[in-house]
């Protein structure tokens, strides 16, 4: 009588485990491209933790300060214009996706979200562009609409703030030195 051999249970799942080992190796982890870039969008940000003075388009001093924080998940800055009447403004940045995203609390009271998408390369210059508001009625109400970030080296850097109020657009464009310590 012809016997058939039944193969091993055991061997059946070394088999199994080593093809998928093989599989796993073979198949290269993915990430696109664009998250790669707004990972080194914040990392750029983080560069800047600190206090930075300058002085604004109208000749008007001006003090900010990026920190670092949620575990190096977000930067918040606190911008300090000159003729706010003593009141900061307070911008969240973190990564969402391929791109940059901000929450922006203005004295006004409202809460610009902006977003800028990194291009390829060295990262010289971010650009959100407004993607709607907390508590903003309406687009005629007076809000921040857009914000240039330029790193134009280690320890300048310049803002450039569109305010947008009945569709009139309106600049502030701030140029900063880190405050040496």
């Amino acid at each position: 009588m012809k016997t058939t051999q039944q193969p091993s249970a055991i061997g059946s799942r070394t088999t199994l485990l080593i093809a998928i080992l093989v599989a796993t190796i073979a198949i290269p982890s993915y990430s696109r491209p664009g998250d790669t870039q707004a990972k080194a969008a914040l990392e750029k940000l983080k560069s800047l933790a600190g206090d930075w003075e300058g002085k604004d388009n109208m000749d008007m001093p001006a003090k900010t300060n990026f920190k670092v924080m949620v575990s190096g998940t977000t930067v918040m800055e606190t911008l300090s214009p000159t003729g706010m009447g003593g009141e900061d403004m307070v911008t969240l940045y973190t990564v969402d996706g391929d791109s940059i995203r901000i929450v922006h609390y203005c004295p006004t009271n409202n809460q610009p979200r902006m977003r800028a998408t990194p291009g390829a390369g060295e990262i010289k210059e971010l650009t959100f562009e407004f993607q709607g508001a907390g508590n903003l009625p309406d687009e005629s109400v007076g809000h921040q609409h857009k914000l240039v970030l330029q790193f134009d080296d280690a320890d300048h850097i310049t803002e450039s703030w569109t305010w947008r109020a009945k569709g009139k657009d309106t600049p502030m464009v701030v140029h900063f030195t880190r405050k040496k310590t």
